[in-house]
């Protein structure tokens, strides 16, 4: 990680335009999961603490370019005022004067939270004129929003070009330092975990981690797929017949580079994922015809956990199956547990992951939990990311 850090920086009398990613889930005009809130507020307190005034600003939802009470960021004011005990003021805008005026006003160790972002088009247009009036609030950038460093937005990317150092706050830093450490520096044996549905969202993931691993594990919709390649007849599973030609050029490449890709043996199958009689394991080769696969069985369980017992490393990205519904949650729940136990730095990203891990209470014997989803395979991928490219680069010995 080469990118310099916020608290390398002199801070004092300075004042901080703060990106953060707070698109949080809103339940009754209220905070519903706070887990980005709080994993951002170590570079906001260490801010404050060092003097600056400090602006901050994020993005919640769809509001489609435009004003809209329902995505506004009040209630992630009044939720952040009662984490760091004090009242926290919710511009109007989160560029023009009134905004200026605002953020002016800021002493040192005060702050102030921006409206959404995305009330403005121009924003995800990446526009340079809206860049230069988020610029005008601030004399000193900090990027803590890693879950949206692949977005080329206005606050990413474009105010760089206007408001420098751009720095990279602690969050920041650490998610690049720990997903850094999978491929430079990881322990041997380093094997991924994937789920989820489609092979199509993660097919350029999958080819690239043929470079880097030594052994894939897939679950979820997407392993019918590579079923399908193999000859298998996966009944009415979750199918990309437009991709199994691809599939198998992937099991080919791994069988010639004399990498494991282990797939399920089992599977829970049911006539659909709201079922709730007739579910069953079956063999992947009995899957049947009127039938839909929507975890894995115990058996792959079993296989999995016994592949990762010997990991120094592990990525997870994906659940194993329909998660979200009881019946189908168990293969996901079971490997974020052999996850845990296998005594590896394992880096797990992704919404249904994270709840898989909560869901399994092995939360803290994860090596590192990503705050982010679309960054994170981005990454993995080997994508270079608009709001991480955009950083200063630090001197040499000043990253830490």
């Amino acid at each position: 990680m080469t990118k310099l850090n916020v608290a390398r920086v002199d801070l004092a009398g300075r004042r901080v335009f703060l990106r953060v990613d707070w698109n949080v889930p809103l339940k009754d005009g209220r905070v519903g999961d706070d887990t980005r809130i709080t994993a951002a507020l170590p570079t906001v307190r260490h801010c404050l603490d060092q003097g600056a005034s400090v602006v901050i600003a994020s993005h919640l939802g769809r509001p489609k370019g435009k004003p809209d009470p329902a995505f506004s960021l009040a209630p992630v004011a009044a939720h952040l005022g009662g984490l760091l005990g004090r009242s926290v003021p919710l511009a109007p805008d989160c560029v023009g004067p009134e905004a200026e005026r605002m953020a002016r006003g800021l002493a040192g160790g005060e702050l102030l939270l921006l409206e959404n972002l995305r009330f403005h088009a121009e924003e995800e247009a990446n526009d340079e004129g809206f860049a230069r009036g988020l610029a005008a609030l601030a004399d000193l950038y900090v990027n803590d929003a890693f879950a949206a460093a692949h977005r080329a937005h206005a606050s990413i990317e474009a105010i760089t070009h206007f408001l420098k150092p751009a720095v990279a706050g602690l969050l920041m830093s650490k998610e690049l330092e720990a997903l850094s450490r999978i491929f430079e520096r990881p322990r041997p044996p380093l094997l991924a975990v994937l789920g989820g549905a489609k092979v199509s969202d993660k097919l350029a993931l999958v080819e690239h981690l043929l470079e880097k691993v030594d052994g894939l594990l897939v679950g979820g919709g997407m392993a019918f797929t590579f079923l399908a390649a193999l000859g298998h007849d996966v009944g009415r599973s979750l199918l990309e017949r437009d991709r199994i030609e691809a599939a198998r050029r992937v099991l080919d490449r791994a069988r010639a580079r004399g990498i494991a890709v282990r797939l399920p043996v089992d599977v829970v199958v049911a006539s659909g994922p709201d079922a709730t009689e007739g579910i069953r394991t079956v063999s992947v080769r009995e899957i049947p015809r009127d039938l839909m696969g929507l975890d894995i069985g115990q058996g792959t369980v079993a296989q999995f956990a016994a592949a990762l017992k010997g990991a120094g490393t592990i990525i997870w990205n994906g659940p194993m199956g329909v998660f979200e519904k009881a019946p189908f949650a168990a293969g996901t729940i079971e490997v974020g547990r052999a996850v845990a136990d296998s005594g590896g730095f394992s880096v797990i990203g992704g919404g249904d992951t994270i709840a898989a891990v909560q869901a399994a209470g092995v939360t803290a014997r994860i090596g590192y939990i990503s705050t982010a989803g679309g960054a994170f395979l981005e990454f993995l991928e080997g994508r270079e990311l608009p709001g991480v490219a955009a950083l200063t680069e630090a001197p040499p010995g000043e990253t830490g």
